[in-house]
């Protein structure tokens, strides 16, 4: 059995945000953090996760000098505002690249020597809009929506070998990421809360510690955890 600490993890959009946050959290915990990000830094190895070679390329980096992944969060995201029928494909596509493919792309690398290991945690940040959409983000939304159905699918593949695939759909967080959305939107997701603000990425990063824990997490399978501030209540 894998301990609770003493792990390698890997942590995509690990430089800022709910990522970096995430990072953090684990660090403190005891365990080895690798973090990818779209532009190398001190302790960030670069990787574009819409790009299939980019992606097989990142992860034989972090094999060869950690062995196996233990953890994989998957927290590379993008978010841009637009209505739909003004969307340019490419923003759609983009977008479904970057929040969704990435995704399905970095799980791959780590699913086979998980099962083969027969222990491993995948933690997927979706968001809420992934479960009830939001004006104006229909991309955004969409992409998070699969997110939700791409876990639950692949729980259901790999949980007979102890490998746990879970999401985390936080609610709008005060990240560089929501910078970018219009101060007439945030004002009025903030009036729609039942908490009445944002929520921050140190707020977030304790459900993925949850998640990954052994035992505390060991019967989390599928599931889509939701710090939201009352956004969605399940």
């Amino acid at each position: 059995m894998k301990r609770a600490s003493g792990r390698t993890v890997v942590v995509t959009g690990g430089a800022s945000g709910i990522g970096k946050a995430i990072a953090a959290a684990f660090r403190d915990n005891g365990d080895r953090v690798v973090v990818l990000d779209r532009t190398a830094g001190a302790g960030v190895t670069a990787v574009d996760v819409s790009d299939e070679d980019s992606v097989r390329s990142a992860f034989a980096v972090v094999r060869a000098e950690f062995g196996t992944v233990d953890v994989l969060v998957n927290s590379a995201g993008l978010l841009t505002e637009s209505p739909a029928e003004d969307m340019d494909l490419a923003v759609w596509n983009e977008t479904i690249a970057v929040d969704l493919t990435g995704v399905f792309l970095c799980s791959r690398e780590v699913l086979k020597p998980m099962r083969a290991q027969r222990w491993g945690r995948i933690i997927n940040i979706s968001s809420q809009l992934g479960l009830k959409g939001g004006t104006g983000l229909g991309h955004y939304s969409a992409a998070k929506a699969g997110v939700i159905g791409f876990t639950k699918a692949v729980a259901l593949e790999v949980a007979a070998d102890n490998v746990l695939v879970n999401a985390i759909a936080p609610g709008p967080i005060e990240t560089p990421l929501v910078d970018g959305i219009s101060q007439a939107w945030k004002v009025a997701k903030r009036a729609e809360l039942p908490l009445g603000r944002f929520g921050t990425p140190e707020e977030v990063a304790p459900a993925a510690l949850l998640l990954a824990d052994d035992p505390g997490g060991n019967l989390f399978v599928g599931q889509t955890l939701g710090p939201n501030s009352g956004d969605v209540m399940p």
